[in-house]
């Protein structure tokens, strides 16, 4: 029997493509946060961006609910840092896309948009005074919106008999498995996914569980939000 289990697993792994297991951090939300600097009004806006086409529809966006405002500064970070851009929209140079964009690299996030529109309030605020209003409206936006870790989820198929389910839906539980779907046809079709790295433990466990009867088959690999912070 257990030659028979060894040989279901070389099997399913065969079947298996192949994954790149990484992590990537960036925005769980996208939110918009005020604050006001000697009686100017900062809004900062903040959301997770897959490509630059979405960080441009973002800050048209913005720009287009703001068409009002003084400045609709913004920057934003793409692949881990391999593209980044900011606009300092009539404020002088240094001191106030460029405070964003800093912001946004201390984050630890990627793949994220902030504008930081300003109405101006009569009273300048000098240089210094306008990185660190800039920097402050981009950073509390970004705290707000939080972060979500994302990794590549295995999304396993299982096929198992009626007596073998109940079993197979507590395992899965303590795993960690999310069980997605569930067709009850002549035997149980369990659709599950699970972070990438530990898909080998619910092969195993499907086998060991079944006596080497169950099914087990690896669909594909996506990204899933794994956790929040």
């Amino acid at each position: 029997m257990k030659k028979k289990d060894n040989k279901d697993n070389k099997e399913n792994k065969a079947k298996s493509p192949e994954v790149v297991l990484k992590k990537r951090v960036t925005l769980a939300s996208n939110v918009s946060c005020e604050m006001e600097e000697r009686k100017s009004i900062f809004i900062g806006h903040a959301a997770p961006v897959r490509s630059e086409e979405e960080a441009r529809m973002f800050i048209e966006a913005k720009r287009k609910e703001y068409h009002d405002a003084t400045h609709n500064v913004y920057a934003y970070m793409l692949n881990d840092g391999a593209l980044a851009r900011y606009y300092d929209d009539g404020e002088p140079q240094g001191t106030a896309g460029m405070p964003v964009l800093n912001v946004v690299k201390m984050s630890g996030a990627c793949d994220l948009c902030v504008v930081v529109t300003r109405y101006f309030g009569g009273i300048l605020l000098g240089a210094g005074g306008l990185v660190r209003a800039y920097s402050s409206a981009a950073k509390i936006a970004i705290d707000a919106a939080g972060m979500a870790v994302f990794e590549q989820y295995a999304v396993m198929r299982i096929v198992v008999t009626y007596s073998d389910y109940q079993r197979l839906t507590v395992a899965l539980a303590k795993l960690g498995a999310s069980e997605d779907h569930c067709d009850f046809g002549e035997n149980v079709t369990v659709l599950c996914a699970i972070e990438a790295a530990r898909a080998e433990e619910v092969a195993v466990t499907v086998s060991e569980m079944t006596y080497g009867k169950g099914k087990f088959t690896v669909l594909g690999y996506e990204e899933r939000a794994s956790r929040v912070k």
